[in-house]
């Protein structure tokens, strides 16, 4: 079943290991965790390996069929081993062909899947794997329609059953803007309470922009080209927004146990955005536009339903969540965030355009008068967890946070930082018990804004 040239490549990698003068880690044999990753078809697969970890072994088993998205894989891991700050010490045993799923099932020669690719069957690989006493890390999303959602409410609990592991990777919860803006909405004496909203004036809105063309790990993105098919991808309103609708449940009803009854979906909708051939060319090295995006294409341009919004009530609290993807960020300019949480005392904006030099940066409009206990908050709790952070008073009542270049790690850096929140919760056992439930709640939202949304 292996395909040679593949293996050879993956040796080529393992090689390289050991030539290493010096590792972060050397090969472990007795690890806790070993990982098998599964149809590595996007480069979030690759990242998790961008750091090592005690807990888990050096040998990675791969399944997958050949093709340019698994030598991608191999050669992004070939990269972090090669490199000269801080190489990692990967070893790949690469099993390529048509039955990788089987294979992987039939040697099961881990206890953790990690899947990042297709999500159009992304669910049945969850699914396959658990009911073969796998434990799974998967990227987002889970799932990308209601069919998909109901499989995965079985799933979690045939999960719960043989006590298995089934996370999906949150790398947002690991932002220094969005951790200090949920810690502040949680102090009265700033915040008060959070506000209900109205549709049109909502409590939280979450807002992202995204480009289908950036640079990753310093290289061009080269992407898939099913990648631009939504039936696989799924659409901007189930894709990106997952994160989005996880921040809204994270921060606004910390560590509360939510239902899908809480959820109201008033509204959502779609819209395309249009890539010319040329586009499509830089961003998947395709000379032209495949056989099955033909159905997409008119005037020698394709249409992908990228962009979504939906406005929907959690507890009976107004959100808000949208997404844009644009071809290609302005120059100097990246992927933005935009976040506004509004308290009865105060309003926690989160901001990331030209003014901020496209950094996320927090903001507190103070609507009380409450500057000495934001000062206080601030340089007593908040500096003691997060030395160097301060204020700067931009206006009569409305402060910036100063957060240190160190804190801003970067969304690379914060798949490190999820991957030991799982490996913590794998190691111990002592996952949350609203983490399983509000994950089922996140994709319920974002199903059901699928199911409303009306396409422009």
């Amino acid at each position: 079943m292996k395909n040679t040239a593949l293996v050879a490549i993956a040796a080529g990698l393992m090689l390289s290991c050991e030539n290493k003068e010096s590792v972060t880690q050397a090969p472990t044999s007795n690890a806790e965790i070993t990982i098998m990753s599964l149809d590595p078809g996007h480069f979030h697969a690759g990242l998790i390996h961008k750091s090592m970890y005690s807990q888990v072994d050096s040998t990675v088993y791969v399944f997958a069929p050949n093709g340019d998205e698994l030598k991608d894989y191999i050669n992004r891991l070939a990269g972090y081993n090669n490199r000269t700050e801080n190489p990692t010490a990967w070893n790949l045993q690469v099993s390529s062909g048509d039955d990788y799923l089987e294979q992987m099932i039939s040697t099961k020669p881990g206890n953790v899947m990690m899947v990042a690719g297709k999500n159009d069957r992304k669910i049945d690989y969850i699914s396959k794997a658990i009911s073969n006493g796998i434990n799974v890390y998967a990227d987002k999303p889970l799932v990308i329609d209601k069919a998909g959602f109901q499989k995965l409410v079985k799933t979690f609990d045939e999960a719960a059953q043989k006590d298995l592991l089934l996370y999906d990777i949150m790398t947002e919860r690991f932002e220094i803007s969005t951790i200090l803006q949920k810690e502040l909405s949680m102090v009265p004496e700033i915040f008060g309470q959070l506000e209900k909203g109205t549709p049109d004036n909502p409590a939280i809105t979450k807002e992202s922009v995204h480009h289908f063309f950036k640079y990753v790990s310093g290289n061009p993105l080269i992407r898939p080209d099913w990648f631009f098919d939504t039936a696989i991808e799924g659409t901007g309103i189930v894709d990106v927004t997952t994160h989005l609708v996880d921040l809204v449940q994270w921060e606004a009803f910390p560590e509360v146990t939510l239902d899908t009854s809480d959820v109201k979906m008033l509204s959502a909708k779609l819209w395309s955005t249009d890539l010319d051939l040329e586009q499509f060319k830089l961003v998947t090295g395709k000379e032209e536009f495949p056989d099955f995006l033909q159905k997409n294409v008119s005037d020698n341009h394709l249409s992908v339903n990228s962009n979504g919004e939906m406005n929907y009530t959690l507890k009976d609290v107004h959100a808000k969540v949208s997404v844009i993807w644009n071809f290609q960020a302005p120059e100097g300019a990246a992927d933005t965030h935009y976040s506004m949480m509004r308290g009865s005392k105060a309003n926690l904006i989160i901001q990331q355009g030209e003014a901020e030099n496209y950094v996320a940066t927090l903001y507190i409009e103070l609507l009380d008068g409450q500057d000495e206990a934001l000062s206080t908050e601030v340089k007593t709790t908040l500096q003691e967890r997060f030395p160097g952070i301060d204020l700067e008073k931009v206006s009569d009542g409305k402060y910036k946070m100063i957060i240190p270049e160190k804190y801003h790690n970067g969304h690379e850096a914060h798949f490190a930082q999820v991957t030991e929140k799982y490996l913590e919760y794998f190691t111990k056992g002592n996952i949350p018990s609203w983490e399983v439930p509000n994950m089922i709640v996140k994709y319920f939202t974002t199903t059901e804004a699928l199911k409303k949304a009306e396409v422009k």
